[in-house]
């Protein structure tokens, strides 16, 4: 199916409902019993809340509040009602972005989001504006950083941006944390029990939250514990654990607080700070069995699944773990300053520190073999730190000179050192890499009657700091000699967005993006006497290049969007598997990515609503290393996703109850020119709510309705322990009540 083809289909399959995904809540009382679809918004459109219909407005990309009617390209809101509607089918902080966000792809349904991309590329994860992301060494883990139920809302840029800096190759993904909004003290409990109906795979979870607001002062705090066990598959076989780590049979702790203080005149001014503690840690209740895998080139879905049996891994002759548990374990803490009164303009400024621990599980690889600390094989475990710091500004005026001209601009300045190593026996893997990055910005916007026009730019103005290391056994111990690799790009961009009356919008857009590859996977390779860091051309940065046009409709009875998008770059980085390894290689070839989104919704009735998004993505790369053309060779699963259609139909039974069925469908692929094929499938899940008075919402979610039997697409390559059969019928009642 050709380019025009696949158009028409997405556009026939939306177009005739309507819509463009506008959701406002259906359920009485959205804070406690949201069951609605989620508000997938571009260009023109805007999202009610219960208690405000005023234009939603975003901060994200812009830095501070902008209407999204102004704001040129494609943007996604999902509201707290879609958030909530999410938890209560699964508790995976990236299912969400995969049932919503027409770019996002398919949940690996882990903690690993390896393959997990945004419009092709790998999208940059931030919570409340501050990066949870590590180019420099992308271990996939950093999408599940917090509790979901701090989550207020969450903002999504599709599309190369610079707007918040390093990293956001594929698009920007910000989660925004709740505040205390009404007058007074408020306390909320959740409990929650899923269960797939088997002895050792049930799930518990226990919330609390308390919000205060009064004299200028708000406090919101939050604190949740989470138990998982572990996983089946629609056979009823246990899924297997993830080589990166997995969600199942694990615990779950988080602390979240935050206080503000609004003074000045009218409370133009507020000072508040956040804190943030995340804890996921892996029980160690079960090992890894691998399945058996068909032959290549045949149908990868009818093999066995790698599976997982009781029992920590441990040696046979002292009975001693071989390995300690892995986890993810996140801390932030923030201080913001905001003045919406200075000087005729606004003013933000965020200083930010954030520490990010993921530990993988152990294995005896051959890479962590070393005959130096033990003539036999042993098992041994990597761990990537990531340690940030740095200040956020943001200076916005209105009305500059002429009516409707606008300019923001300000400096980010960070400092990020990641590294990687191996944590049984303190090796150093990848070096500490220290990242600090100088980045001014300047935007100007100006409304000229029904149209916007936007330009603006960043100067990125990074060094990353290496000092000498040796590489591992593996990788013949090697001596590195260190330095520093500098990064000066100046990066563009501009837009047109235009209002037409009776619903209907246009908008076209060019922006660039900067990142820089997965630093971390070329200097642990170093196999070779000689080496410098500043002699590796695998960590030239990565400059992205996007071009972007959408149309868009609005009216009383549904909503109806398109955009089509191109995205270049002429080093780009991506991921191909070692075919004796099984291990991920980084290639530095140039890529051409091009795809669309279809976004609608129908609402016939007050009380009936159906959403509806389709997204198609295509990526081309060389053949090879230092190839420039052709540039013909398709890019697989791990970088582009399958076609993804995903519906949502919501009723409002009664003014207390409400009723959503939803489906997503992954589509079958064949790339025979890289001998990839694909089968794609289609999943179904339900809620229910209820508000039972003053007692409270009572929620029901099924995940995978009919207990489909189906492998993730990502399962359908061949990489080290991946062949993974998707989670069966999962069932999960939650409650809450607000005081």
């Amino acid at each position: 199916m050709n380019m025009l083809a696949r158009l028409a289909l997405g556009t026939a399959l939306t177009g005739a409902m309507c819509s463009a995904a506008y959701a406002d809540p259906l359920a009485p009382d959205a804070a406690a019993a949201p069951a609605t679809v989620a508000a997938v918004q571009s260009a023109d459109q805007t999202a009610a809340t219960p208690d405000d219909s005023a234009p939603t407005v975003i901060v994200t990309g812009t830095r501070s509040p902008k209407a999204i009617d102004k704001i040129a390209g494609a943007i996604t809101v999902i509201t707290p009602a879609e958030v909530q509607r999410s938890l209560t089918i699964t508790e995976d902080a990236t299912a969400v972005l995969a049932r919503t966000v027409p770019g996002y792809s398919e949940s690996n349904q882990t903690l690993n989001t390896l393959g997990e991309t945004m419009r092709g590329r790998t999208a940059l994860y931030l919570f409340d504006g501050i990066p949870q992301s590590t180019p420099l060494r992308d271990g996939s883990r950093n999408a599940t950083f917090t509790d979901m139920a701090t989550i207020q809302r969450i903002e999504v840029i599709g599309g190369a941006s610079a707007s918040e800096g390093i990293g956001a190759a594929g698009g920007v993904i910000n989660y925004i944390s709740r505040r205390a909004t009404q007058d007074g003290t408020h306390f909320g409990v959740t409990g929650r029990f899923g269960t797939q109906f088997r002895d050792d795979n049930s799930q518990y979870k226990a919330g609390v939250t308390i919000a205060h607001k009064s004299d200028g002062i708000d406090i919101f705090a939050a604190a949740a514990y989470l138990s998982r066990g572990i996983t089946y598959d629609a056979h009823g076989r246990r899924i297997g654990l993830s080589a990166s780590s997995s969600l199942a049979d694990s615990k779950q702790y988080s602390l979240f607080f935050k206080a503000g203080h609004d003074f000045g005149d009218n409370g133009s001014q507020r000072l508040e700070a956040s804190a943030s503690f995340f804890y996921l840690k892996a029980n160690g209740n079960y090992h890894y069995v691998a399945g058996v895998r068909p032959l290549l080139g045949t149908d990868q879905t009818t093999g066995i699944p790698d599976t997982a049996v009781p029992g920590a891994p441990t040696n046979p002759a002292t009975g001693l773990l071989l390995f300690k548990p892995d986890f993810n374990r996140f801390q932030q803490y923030a201080l913001n300053y905001s003045n919406t009164d200075l000087l005729g303009g606004s003013l933000v400024m965020t200083g930010y520190y954030a520490k990010q621990e993921m530990r993988f599980p152990g294995d005896d690889s051959d890479d962590k073999q070393d005959i130096r600390i033990s003539p036999t094989r042993f098992f041994d475990q990597s761990e990537i730190l990531s340690k940030k710091y740095g200040l956020r500004t943001s200076y916005a005026h209105q009305n500059l000179f002429v009516t409707g001209l606008e300019l923001r601009f300000g400096i980010d300045v960070v400092h990020d050192q990641t590294q990687q190593y191996l944590a049984q026996t303190n090796r150093v893997w990848v070096p500490p890499m220290n990242y600090t990055s100088f980045g001014p910005y300047a935007q100007l916007s100006y409304d000229v009657g029904p149209v916007t026009l936007s330009g603006g730019w960043r100067h990125e103005d990074g060094t990353v700091k290496i000092d000498d290391y040796t590489t591992t056994a593996f990788r013949n111990s090697v001596l590195v000699k260190g330095g520093k690799l500098k990064y000066k790009n100046d990066l563009l961009n501009a837009g047109i967005i235009g209002r037409f009356g009776s619903g209907f919008s246009a908008y076209a857009t060019y922006s660039e993006g900067f990142t820089l590859p997965n630093v971390g996977i070329p200097l642990r390779n170093v196999n070779v006497p000689g080496k410098t860091v500043e002699g590796l051309l695998d960590l030239e940065a990565v400059i992205f290049k996007n071009k972007e046009i959408g149309f868009n409709w609005r009216g009383s009875m549904g909503s109806f969007g398109v955009s089509y998008y191109q995205s270049r770059s002429k080093n780009g980085s991506t991921y191909a598997v070692d075919p004796v390894t099984k291990d991920l290689i980084l290639n530095r070839r140039p890529i051409n990515i091009y795809g669309f989104d279809v976004t609608g919704e129908l609402r016939p009735t007050s009380d009936l609503r159906f959403n509806l998004v389709y997204s198609h993505v295509i990526g081309k790369t060389s053949a090879a290393n230092n190839v420039t053309t052709p540039i013909n060779t398709p890019l697989g699963v791990l970088n582009i996703a399958p076609d993804k259609l995903t519906a949502t139909a919501t009723y409002q039974v009664i003014p207390a109850a409400s009723l959503s069925l939803g489906s997503t469908s992954y589509f079958s692929r064949s790339l025979p020119a890289i001998n990839e094929q694909t089968k794609g499938y289609t999943l179904f899940d339900l809620t229910a709510n209820v508000k039972a008075g003053q007692i409270g919402t009572f929620s029901l979610g099924v995940e995978n309705l009919f207990n489909k039997f189906y492998f993730l697409s990502s399962s359908q390559i061949d990489i080290f322990q991946n062949y993974f059969a998707g989670r069966g019928r999962t069932v999960s009642l939650t409650f809450h009540r607000d005081f």
